[in-house]
């Protein structure tokens, strides 16, 4: 709180800690809802790993927020322009753009 940083900040730097990132913004009805749903084959060391991650995302939130602002840094694609992205889809494959 207080840091700017929100649910997307929080789930793009999951990825720089090699976790798919989870549902976001669900339930509506929570304020920056973050919905983790581990399933049954998933080890208690996996879980455990994961709560570390979140742990030191919270650390970093505090410490450094535009660590996770600038999120993910480990990724192939950086932060893409959601806004952008939903507003003009590239629904089909085009051959100027990169692969």
């Amino acid at each position: 709180k207080g840091k700017d940083v929100r649910t997307l900040d929080i789930a793009k730097r999951l990825i720089d800690y090699g976790f798919h990132p989870p549902t976001i913004y669900f339930p509506l009805i929570v304020e920056e809802a973050l919905m983790i749903e581990p399933t049954e084959t998933v080890s208690k060391e996996e879980l455990d790993r994961f709560i570390a991650a979140l742990e030191e995302i919270a650390k970093e939130a505090k410490d450094r927020p535009e660590l996770l602002k600038e999120a993910p840094h480990c990724a192939p694609v950086c932060r893409l322009d959601e806004v952008r992205a939903a507003r003009r889809p590239v629904l089909r494959l085009r051959a100027d753009l990169p692969r």
